[in-house]
């Protein structure tokens, strides 16, 4: 009896003990910042089963949903910047949108024309305004069938019919590699071999365009080419460079068009000793681009608020058939169009705005293809972040000017 007194004492002294113990502290994990790339998987992954390419810090994010997009990629982990645009907006409307649905993305393949007789955003015989402007559903939003995937590369595919303002037919059989680049890949393709200070990301997109079809696509009744789009994020002080061919215009042609959506105020544009600079802070709608004799396989882009330099590299042909016209308008030359292409989103006449974001753009050369014939366009993009002094070393190797030029540009 005394011994079961003694335990039963002895139970409610440690009862009482433990009772009066404070409980243990849940460490509390900081939400990711909007703008991060953490945040951007962690919406995506809500909207569709993405594939995450992962090669440490460097990762990549890129949905067969959404039209095989890469949508953003990071140089440094979660919590680093997210590099691509993404539209929230646009991805949590229950309904698809007329004209186009921008749900963004650093990397998306697109088909041109976009304007001519040869255009496939225009019905026949419509106005080429941007009330009768429509992206083609294939491109725009309808899923790409996923072919296979690993750690680094994911292989998509779709098939489309399109028809032309002029009323020609296409079948077309689209398909897209998507690969994340190692340190490896960075020296054998650029040279370069930057130290663990330079924090970076790059990843190569390969896009081939078959004819589907039983006819041969010719110039008399038209064709399409390859369009690749960048959408990034624009910044107050952000600035497009350009390198270009210099040479007399009467051989070369002009430096650049520069009247796609009206002509670019001279505060927003700067050509000079084969450099152009563009102002990208999403603030002012406009569009240029560069023929391929003045155009280089080379673009890029500064946010000094990010200190990121992004360099866009593509596959440019020796001999070719011939560029695209992209201009909304019948067309004299509709098959001397532009290589290079960048643009800056800002308010529409209406006062509406897809954006902001900023486009850097590469096209590949017109595809007279033969039934089962088929023509590959490959685009790369590297962000780089770091100081300025060794952002310089890069920018300077590939778009020929220095970080300081860039930022004093305007």
């Amino acid at each position: 009896m005394k011994i079961n007194l003694c335990i039963l004492v002895v139970s409610l002294f440690f009862l009482v003990i433990s009772c009066g113990k404070s409980p243990k502290k849940v460490k509390k994990v900081a939400p990711l910042e909007k703008g991060s790339f953490g945040y951007d998987l962690q919406f995506l992954k809500s909207k569709d089963s993405v594939i995450v390419l992962k090669n440490g810090d460097s990762q990549v994010i890129i949905s067969p949903k959404y039209q095989g997009k890469v949508f953003t990629s990071t140089a440094m982990g979660l919590n680093g910047s997210s590099s691509g645009w993404i539209n929230y907006k646009a991805m949590n409307s229950d309904s698809v949108a007329h004209h186009i649905n921008a749900y963004g993305g650093e990397d998306r393949m697109w088909l041109g024309p976009e304007g001519g007789q040869f255009s496939i955003f225009f019905k026949p015989g419509d106005k080429m305004v941007f009330d009768n402007w429509q992206t083609p559903s294939g491109l725009d939003s309808e899923p790409w069938k996923l072919v296979s995937h690993d750690l680094l590369n994911v292989s998509m595919t779709k098939e489309l019919q399109l028809q032309n303002f002029s009323g020609t037919k296409f079948n077309v059989s689209l398909n897209r590699r998507v690969k994340l680049l190692s340190a490896a890949d960075l020296s054998g393709i650029l040279g370069i071999s930057p130290d663990s200070t330079v924090k970076w990301v790059g990843f190569e997109s390969a896009n081939t365009l078959t004819n589907a079809g039983t006819e041969k696509w010719t110039r008399e009744k038209g064709t399409i080419n390859i369009w690749m789009l960048a959408m990034l994020t624009p910044s107050e002080k952000g600035v497009v460079v350009i390198p270009y061919q210099q040479g007399d215009e009467k051989e070369l042609g002009k430096v650049a068009t520069t009247n796609y959506f009206g002509e670019i105020p001279a505060d927003r544009i700067k050509i000079g000793d084969g450099t152009l600079y563009f102002k990208v802070d999403g603030k002012h709608r406009s569009k240029l681009g560069l023929s391929d004799k003045r155009a280089t396989t080379f673009a890029g882009s500064y946010d000094p608020s990010r200190q990121m330099l992004t360099i866009l590299q593509f596959t440019k042909p020796s001999t070719n058939s011939g560029y695209i016209n992209q201009l909304w308008e019948i067309q004299k030359e509709p098959f001397k169009g532009d290589v290079i292409n960048s643009y800056n989103d800002g308010p529409l006449a209406n006062g509406s705005q897809m954006g902001p974001f900023y486009e850097m753009e590469s096209s590949s050369p017109a595809a007279f293809l033969a039934p089962g014939e088929s023509l590959t366009h490959t685009q790369r993009i590297f962000h780089f972040v770091a100081a300025e002094t060794q952002l310089s070393i890069i920018s300077g190797k590939f778009l020929g000017v220095t970080i300081e030029q860039i930022k004093s540009a305007f």
